[in-house]
């Protein structure tokens, strides 16, 4: 299987199949492909096993039951993916020690030795978060990942022991060794948590992080005063949560 980025603002990644190769996709939503791959469905992925429960953990944690597969047949094929946002498309070899932490959006597809799972899921009172929460997924299993990233990266190392403090909103990837956790800030209302007080994450080396300068729910706030919300857009929800929940939904 070979594989291109191409552009750059908004990059278009283009994976190339050979018979018998596949390629796994949380969203399937693929940009365009060749007529001669094939596509279908399926509830686990890596060849490890789970089926319809690991499906199921899946939508617990707020992502998709199914997983997308894409075959060629009688040749080879092409499948390309689109950047959603202005940002980069980062490949990460996964497998002998190498597992990686990704935000909810970020993995864009994989080999299908790829085995995807939630990581972690902290709910926030309305506010930035739309109600969904603030949820990361773990790329384990064996293979080459393409993670979705927004905006401008910035990449640290981390030592044993270091620690950086980041906001949720802009948590991209990082290895999977370093470790995480939620720490609230006392004493500071921060009305993107919907008055649950100002959040962190604190990230412990060692290992490596990348740090997104413009997610999805972030623009989504700087946009709101510019958005003209009507009173049937109020009734369904038209605050920041709302509006990105909405935004994240579609």
């Amino acid at each position: 299987m070979q594989a291109e980025v191409k552009g750059s603002t908004m990059p278009v990644l283009e994976v190339y199949l050979q018979p018998g190769e596949q390629l796994v996709s949380p969203h399937g939503e693929l940009s365009w492909m060749s007529p001669n791959v094939r596509m279908s469905q399926t509830t686990s992925a890596g060849g490890s096993g789970g089926g319809l429960m690991q499906g199921l953990k899946r939508v617990m944690g707020g992502g998709s039951l199914f997983l997308t597969t894409f075959e060629a047949g009688g040749g080879p094929g092409m499948v390309a993916f689109a950047a959603k946002l202005p940002g980069h498309i980062v490949p990460v070899d996964v497998g002998n020690g190498r597992s990686y932490v990704v935000h909810r959006r970020g993995w864009l597809c994989g080999t299908g030795g790829i085995t995807p799972t939630v990581a972690f899921q902290q709910s926030f009172r309305g506010g930035l978060w739309g109600g969904e929460g603030f949820i990361l997924q773990r790329l384990d299993g064996e293979g080459r990942a393409w993670v979705e990233l927004s905006g401008e990266l910035t990449t640290y190392t981390l030592e044993a022991g270091q620690t950086l403090l980041v906001h949720p909103g802009h948590i991209g990837m990082f290895q999977a060794q370093v470790q995480f956790s939620i720490t609230q800030v006392p004493g500071i209302a921060n009305k993107l948590f919907g008055g649950d007080g100002f959040h962190l994450v604190a990230l412990t080396g060692p290992g490596q992080v990348w740090l997104q300068s413009m997610p999805l729910p972030i623009l989504a706030h700087a946009l709101e005063p510019y958005l003209n919300v009507s009173g049937e857009q109020a009734a369904a929800g038209g605050t920041v949560g709302g509006i990105v929940g909405n935004i994240l939904r579609g």
